[in-house]
């Protein structure tokens, strides 16, 4: 019953793929506009591509399977935004994360033959049904592997990039405080430290000098391409408060205070976590060592 069940599944599933590939569905409006943001953004991200050459490069297999990955999920519609701000923040592109999500499950499945023939050496017997569910589960587990490691890595590096923009904004106040403008002021700032935050920071407005923006509509950018929200709030109120340098020091100022603070309360918060840790690790030490010291003399008194 088992086989059989899997055995429709497989033929739907090719028949499905097959109208699929004769058919193709006609690429929706958000298809379209995301069509026309992709063609629209191309030189400016073949610029970045220039100046970061920490960017992943992709080719051979990988590149081509995570290209025709993108080609589909714009044409659904599927933006992924976290994803896309996540993988922009780590330098990686977008294909190759595909392309890894798709040939991971498709390694696992390839392997198929090699579990079937492990089952029947273990002594399993000859049926397919436990080799193929565990290599479902396998392919599964592979399937959102990327996706863990992509969230856990981004969040790491997030938090860092919050920590330099906290420096970052006590350097534009100092700055200002010199009588430097505001331009001049988060130029100056940017060039203090060769780490890649700072880097990707001032890379930022220098292609904001470049392409004839200004240097908040470029942090404000940069927010948006990594998902950080203090970039975003810093160049909304470069925006609103551009003209009045002591209030821009003000804020700065204030801003700065308050991401420290928060960092401050997120350490403690942690450190809170990890000493409850290692008190439930003491206490299963404890309570380990009680059940040997006990355990022979309880083991006399059942023996007896």
């Amino acid at each position: 019953m088992t086989m059989a069940m899997l055995a429709g599944a497989t033929v739907g599933l090719g028949l499905y793929l097959l109208v699929r590939a004769l058919f193709p569905a006609r690429p929706g409006l958000a298809a379209s506009l995301a069509a026309f943001d992709r063609a629209r953004a191309q030189d400016t991200a073949e610029r970045q591509r220039r100046v970061s050459p920490g960017m992943e490069e992709i080719s051979g297999l990988r590149a081509r399977v995570g290209r025709a990955l993108v080609r589909f999920y714009e044409s659904r519609g599927w933006e992924q935004r976290s994803v896309r701000a996540d993988l922009a923040l780590l330098e990686r592109s977008y294909e190759g994360f595909l392309a890894t999500k798709f040939l991971l499950p498709a390694a696992a499945l390839i392997f198929m033959p090699v579990l079937v023939g492990y089952a029947a050496l273990v002594g399993l017997g000859d049926s397919l049904a436990v080799p193929a569910w565990m290599a479902l589960i396998m392919a599964g587990f592979f399937f959102f592997l990327p996706d863990l490691q992509l969230r856990q890595e981004a969040a790491q590096r997030r938090r860092d990039f919050r920590h330099v923009v906290g420096a970052f904004l006590d350097l534009v106040a100092m700055n200002l405080a010199g009588g430097r403008g505001v331009p001049e002021a988060l130029m100056t700032a940017a060039q203090v430290g060769d780490g890649w935050a700072m880097v990707r920071i001032r890379e930022a407005l220098a292609n904001a000098r470049i392409v004839g923006q200004t240097p908040w509509q470029a942090l404000g950018r940069l927010g948006e391409e990594v998902n950080v929200a203090e970039l975003r709030d810093l160049a909304a109120a470069l925006t609103l408060v551009a003209d009045d340098g002591a209030k821009i020091r003000q804020s700065l100022a204030a801003r700065a205070a308050s991401m420290r603070s928060r960092e401050l309360s997120e350490l403690e918060g942690k450190a809170g976590e990890r000493s409850q840790s290692m008190l439930i690790a003491q206490l299963l030490f404890c309570f380990g060592f009680l059940v040997f010291l006990g355990f022979p003399a309880l083991i006399r008194i059942l023996v007896t």
